[in-house]
């Protein structure tokens, strides 16, 4: 997923195609916040054969690629960020926001670009934090149904 957001035509996006940037700027994170919260679900409904731990952190992965190309996309306007020229520095921004350090090497100056790191950081509240707790319940759960499988099958 790295090698694509580095290899995807990015420079596609952003102010030569406003309507097509925010188009798939909202769809591909409407489909990952509906993946996130199927997962979810099925944690919480405790299915039998429910294997969340890869999906909800491939979903999370995605989610930071996708903000972090709408940055890089933003980067491209004049007057919305200062500091971010690369992908990495978009992607580094993505990741430092979403585990809220801001440094303030890279700050959003515009308009788009602060109302996209609100938006970040709400979709981080809600749905990132949503797949991480399934995800810790789900591992917590498989350990212990784990340990009570050990004890039974010892000798005793």
């Amino acid at each position: 997923m790295v090698v694509a957001y580095f290899l995807l035509p990015l420079d596609h996006l952003g102010p030569q195609h406003p309507v097509l940037s925010w188009v798939v700027f909202c769809l591909v994170l409407t489909l990952v916040a509906l993946l996130l919260l199927r997962q979810v679900r099925q944690v919480l409904a405790e299915r039998p054969g429910a294997r969340p731990g890869l999906a909800i952190a491939l979903l999370t992965v995605l989610a930071v690629h996708v903000f972090a190309a709408a940055y890089y996309a933003l980067s491209h306007q004049p007057g919305q960020f200062s500091g971010l020229h690369t992908r990495l520095d978009a992607l580094y921004f993505t990741v430092v926001t979403l585990a809220t350090v801001g440094y303030g090497d890279i700050t959003p100056r515009g308009q788009t670009a602060r109302v996209v790191t609100i938006v970040q950081i709400l979709y981080t509240f809600v749905f990132l934090t949503a797949g991480a707790t399934a995800l810790g319940q789900w591992m917590r759960e498989l350990a212990v149904r784990r340990a009570e499988r050990t004890d039974r099958d010892r000798p005793g």
